[in-house]
């Protein structure tokens, strides 16, 4: 057998940041999958009820890539009562030529947050105006703020606001975010003049009734809803689809099950058999997106393997690189 490499979340955090690397990365990821030889089968999900948890499990094959990764990520949304954190998980690398074990990748979830976050980076590189300075983030947990950092990677964020079904934890995350990234962030209790007054608006909570309306939106916003990637969440009412200009999923396929475009369909007011570009036919040039400065774009969100698959090759080349990890012999 093998040998096998071991890397924590430490070391993880040291090799990989949320940079304009890692957005190139998950950009390229896109790119790729709309090549259509990207072998990505459906989430797999494992729903815990009793306890407010669910494990996804998530893979995806890239011909040219020597590894693929297959992700298991648990979130328990009431693990912060208990103070610990909401999600965790792991990676696991396989060789792409004999399927043996390659590696092991011990993030508690920090390479999938970064590659959450590097996702809504693409979508506003390429969906956004180009003059977008003001950003409302729903939300307050860990992905918010990484939300916020990636913005600034692809636009000159000027400022922001957080808004929170706790408005002490709004209050926290954004005095957090002034000091880190030196933007004015500010924390609203009212969610319509938050989103109505922003150029970006990203979602980021397991939400599972509508947070944003569609009377909210506004000419020239680009929203990036990447919160529900589950049958029973949603973040945006049903209707904001419908006042779109444009709809972009990361994975039409996905979405139509998991995501924002889900209760759309359900409530009769897109069509299942509609067909939508999706976010990598933009990122490759097969498709256009923003079209017009006052064109309304929702960019949905639900996460893919292929991401998980980029990400955690990038990790590995860095840590071989480096000299990273601990080597297991079995």
């Amino acid at each position: 057998m093998p040998d096998i490499k071991i890397l924590t979340e430490a070391e993880l955090r040291a090799l990989v940041s949320l940079d304009a690397d890692a957005v190139d990365c998950i950009e390229q990821g896109f790119t790729t999958l709309a090549g259509g030889n990207v072998v990505m089968p459906p989430i797999m999900s494992l729903p815990v009820r009793e306890h407010n948890g669910e494990v996804c499990v998530k893979t995806a094959y890239v011909p040219g890539i020597d590894s693929f990764a297959v992700k298991m990520s648990p979130g328990f949304f009431d693990n912060p009562k208990l103070g610990l954190p909401s999600t965790s998980g792991l990676l696991v690398l396989f060789s792409s030529t004999t399927g043996m074990l390659e590696a092991l990748l011990l993030d508690n979830g920090y390479l999938t947050d970064v590659r959450t976050a590097a996702a809504g980076a693409v979508s506003a590189r390429h969906l956004a105006r180009e003059d977008a300075t003001s950003v409302c983030i729903i939300g307050a947990g860990v992905q918010a703020k990484l939300q916020l950092k990636a913005l600034t990677l692809v636009r000159e964020v000027k400022s922001a606001v957080i808004w929170a079904r706790d408005a002490a934890k709004a209050e926290a995350t954004a005095a957090e975010l002034r000091q880190d990234l030196g933007l004015e962030v500010t924390a609203s209790t009212d969610a319509a003049s938050a989103v109505s007054s922003a150029d970006i608006v990203v979602t980021t909570t397991p939400s599972d009734t509508p947070l944003v309306m569609a009377e909210w939106l506004q000419p020239g916003q680009l929203i990036i809803a990447m919160g529900s990637d589950q049958e029973h969440k949603i973040e945006l009412h049903p209707e904001c689809l419908s006042k779109a200009t444009l709809y972009v999923p990361d994975s039409q396929s996905q979405c139509a099950i998991k995501g924002e475009l889900r209760s759309a369909i359900e409530a009769s007011l897109i069509s299942g058999e509609q067909k939508f570009a999706e976010l990598g036919d933009i990122t490759a040039g097969k498709a256009v997106g923003r079209q017009e400065d006052h064109d309304i774009i929702i960019a949905d969100l639900t996460g893919t393997g292929v991401q998980d698959t980029a990400i955690a090759t990038l990790a590995r080349q860095r840590a071989e690189a480096a000299g990273s990890g601990a080597t297991f012999t079995s």
